[in-house]
């Protein structure tokens, strides 16, 4: 088996259909099942057991699987390593980060990397998945969670204490909600996180009545969002909420655990030129005198 043919047969195994391999691999159908029936041939093997539900892997293929994943590891190390060696500041940067992020403190930095660095290219992945960096999902990525994997190279970029916000114009609406009572006569922005567990919801430290909830958002963007838009109370991250000009409530409340912010690329990518840069400057955007604009 050469890794070509293991990149179709993985993308198989994985996908289990023809057509979400061929998505991944970028390439049509029948190519994929082109190259899988040759392998198959070539290995005098049944990979895949063929059903209505879709291909699943036979005793042979779970073998093969093992040793494909192997040879996909060892390409990625290969591609790190050369990667590591490079010393010119050109070429691409992936970085996988939050959406909210991305706007305020990725995009601005790479406006400002471009500057002096024209031939860095950078590609920006948004979401709230995780990000396999050993098998080059991304160079770098900035995390609200710390990983604990030995093999990356972790730095804090930030730790902003979480505060209770609103928009001027709800606040000239509603008032200032009283300490102590439940929210009463307020309406709440929530993240959908938080209530997927089926715990009290609490804000600043205050439990809050389920009906007071109008709306609830699974990022923090579209938390910032709603919250500029004068649906309601909200806990956001402070740094957010300043840059966004809402007005926090009840400032002597915050929560015990601040929001984290790392940054995480593998430490075979520590001598490359283009992610150094990339990195410098996605630093300086996180200080706490930086003020990114748009």
């Amino acid at each position: 088996m050469n890794w070509n043919d293991a990149r179709f047969f993985l993308a198989l195994a994985r996908a289990s259909t023809l057509r979400g391999a061929s998505r991944v691999l970028n390439v049509d159908q029948a190519t994929v099942g082109r190259r899988v029936d040759a392998l198959e041939r070539a290995l005098k093997a049944t990979l895949f057991l063929r059903t209505s539900e879709g291909y699943i892997l036979t005793a042979a293929g779970e073998a093969a699987l093992d040793a494909a994943e192997k040879m996909e590891r060892a390409s990625h190390e290969l591609q790190r390593r050369i990667d590591g060696l490079d010393g010119r500041p050109s070429g691409l940067v992936r970085i996988a980060s939050t959406d909210s992020l991305s706007v305020d403190f990725v995009i601005p930095a790479i406006a400002q990397l471009h500057q002096q660095y024209p031939d860095v290219r950078v590609e920006i992945k948004s979401g709230t998945e995780t990000i396999n960096l050993a098998k080059r999902e991304a160079d770098i990525a900035i995390r609200t969670i710390k990983p604990e994997n030995p093999d990356l190279l972790v730095r804090r970029l930030a730790s902003w204490p979480y505060g209770l916000f609103a928009s001027r114009q709800y606040l000239q609406r509603q008032g200032i909600p009283t300490p102590g009572t439940g929210f009463v006569g307020h309406d709440i922005v929530a993240f959908q996180g938080h209530l997927d567990g089926a715990q009290p919801y609490y804000l600043a430290n205050e439990r809050v009545q389920v009906e007071r909830i109008v709306a609830s958002a699974n990022s923090s963007l579209l938390m910032r969002k709603a919250l500029a838009a004068g649906l309601g109370l909200g806990e956001i991250p402070v740094r957010m909420g300043v840059l966004d000009g809402l007005v926090q409530v009840w400032m002597e409340r915050t929560r015990a655990q601040n929001y984290d912010v790392w940054l995480v690329t593998h430490k075979d990518l520590r001598h490359t030129a283009r992610v150094n840069r990339v990195i410098e400057f996605l630093g300086e955007a996180f200080e706490p005198q930086s003020r990114p604009s748009a």
